[in-house]
């Protein structure tokens, strides 16, 4: 949902008026091995990250950490998203579409959950009627709330009934983990159908997937893997620099990349689509005026933002969709850095003298150090920002799911995640007829251009409300040890598939 963590988004294709996409054969964009040297096939691959989840479970947030271990690893979904943006079958052996666009048919693979049990139709039907059922709060649930009924026809077809067509369903089914419908609470366990079974899981410390010897596809090129965790981006650096760990999923500290590189490590820099934001609850005041947001917006120097912060590396963006996304407008200056416009909106807005807020933001990863920026350059146009350092776990509860805040910062990874905006009930709180409306019909349409002008209407008009600021885009970088390859590249929503890497 929310974290460090990169992703890229995929170009939709439709088939005809049914929106089908399926594009098989595909594969993942991986960086090539460091050094010369056979891999050693029983190597255990350690992973540093600073990206724990908050539960093991999706369906109640879990953070993109969850994703970034377990989907595709441990868990599998009928389709599969390749680091380099493409949807492929997995679970799903073969599809059928009504010419409606409403009825998908999904025959399975023979696959087998970690526990033993075969897969069956049951098993997706829960799997999906879990997702969208009334205990989740899933990333994907609203754009997946289409799905109307779910059949077992028999042990290895479904039939899925949508509401109305859906241009990405498959897509959006690449995120969704098939999971065995006996398997009951899975916070803390885990039984999928993937190349790894989850070993060990100690909280705030570590998770460790061990190879899954009955996997019905291609084996893992490693022994198994273990995630290290560390708070500090310091402490993970020091884990690399002395083999404690083989490479680390997102490098927050550009000022060591030099460093790195002059050891010999790799430097693997890919495309991102994380955006840095200052995200308000946009139904308190002054946050539901737009020209309070807009005077906020430009009152910070983001290109010295971004300098500060990346040295160079990642860009301005100016709303929720990068340049990656078919739907990109160049909306950078839309929201120019100008104080003296800052401080007219704030005067037009009742607020002459400034005002004071707090922002809660997390002290994982840079935000505590763009805080700190922030507050200094909204000084400048007469507002007070306060500073409150909660942690990832009190960020989902207090800002996520209470909304209970005035604004915070966060790092945005889904890919897609434009759609939040078409949701009052999102913890931010824009509310815009238009935007949902568009959004919405979006969704709906019959070709990839007609989604393409809608969305890009959505995007055109959150950007003029300044729905929220959006400080840069982060730039894709991973560091790996000599002799490691097979590193995902691009981490598409924060995926990170560890099946291919190995090491000398």
């Amino acid at each position: 949902m929310t974290s460090r963590g990169f992703s890229r988004i995929v170009a939709a294709t439709a088939a005809a008026t049914a929106g089908l996409l399926v594009l098989a054969g595909c594969s993942g964009s991986t960086e090539p091995a460091g050094s010369a040297g056979a891999s050693d096939p029983n190597a255990e691959i350690v992973v540093g990250s600073q990206n724990e989840p908050t539960n093991l479970d999706q369906i109640f947030g879990g953070s993109s950490g969850v994703t970034e271990v377990f989907t595709g690893n441990v868990y599998e979904g009928l389709f599969r998203i390749t680091d380099d943006a493409q949807v492929e079958p997995l679970l799903a052996a073969e599809t059928t579409v009504s010419p409606d666009g409403l009825v998908y048919t999904f025959t399975l693979e023979d696959a087998t959950f970690h526990s033993g049990k075969e897969l069956t139709a049951d098993d997706v039907k829960y799997s999906l009627e879990r997702f969208v059922g009334d205990e989740s709060i899933a990333a994907r649930k609203r754009q997946l709330s289409v799905i109307d009924t779910v059949t077992a026809v028999d042990d290895k077809t479904v039939e899925v009934t949508l509401s109305q067509p859906s241009i990405s369903f498959t897509y959006n089914l690449g995120y969704v983990w098939i999971v065995n419908d006996d398997a009951g609470d899975l916070t803390a366990t885990a039984d999928g159908t993937g190349p790894y079974e989850l070993g060990d899981y100690r909280k705030g410390d570590s998770i460790t997937l061990d190879v899954n010897d009955a996997y019905w596809g291609d084996a893992p090129k490693n022994g198994g893997v273990v995630y290290q965790y560390y708070a500090d981006p310091t402490a993970l650096n020091n884990a690399l620099t002395t083999g404690a760990v083989d490479l680390v999923t997102s490098q927050s500290n550009p000022d060591s990349i030099a460093e790195f590189e002059a050891a010999g490590f790799q430097v693997i820099e890919g495309t991102s689509t994380t955006k840095e934001l200052l995200a308000f609850n946009d139904r308190i005041a002054p946050f539901n005026d737009a020209r309070v947001r807009k005077a906020i917006y430009s009152a910070i120097d983001r290109e010295k933002l971004l300098d500060a912060i990346w040295d160079g590396r990642g860009e301005l963006i100016g709303s929720m969709v990068p340049p990656s996304e078919p739907w990109y407008i160049d909306l950078a200056d839309n929201n120019p850095y100008d104080p003296a416009l800052s401080e007219k909106l704030l005067a037009e807005a009742g607020q002459p003298g400034g005002f004071t807020f707090t922002v809660d933001t997390p002290d994982s990863g840079v935000h505590s150090t763009v805080a700190e920026f922030l507050k200094s350059e909204l000084a400048k146009v007469g507002i007070t920002l306060n500073i409150n350092i909660i942690t990832d776990d009190e960020w989902y509860q207090k800002v996520y799911t209470e909304k209970n805040f005035e604004a915070t910062l966060q790092g945005h990874v889904n890919d897609r995640d434009i759609n939040f905006y078409g949701n009052p009930d999102f913890y931010w709180g824009y509310d815009n007829a238009d935007v949902q409306t568009w959004l919405a019909d979006s969704e709906a349409a019959a070709s990839v251009d007609e989604q393409t002008e809608l969305i890009k209407k959505a995007n055109q008009q959150i950007s003029d409300d300044a729905a929220s600021v959006w400080l840069y885009l982060n730039p894709q970088l991973r560091i790996a040890a000599e002799g490691v390859s097979g590193v995902p590249k691009n981490g598409l929503n924060s995926l990170f598939y560890v099946s291919d890497i190995t090491k000398a």
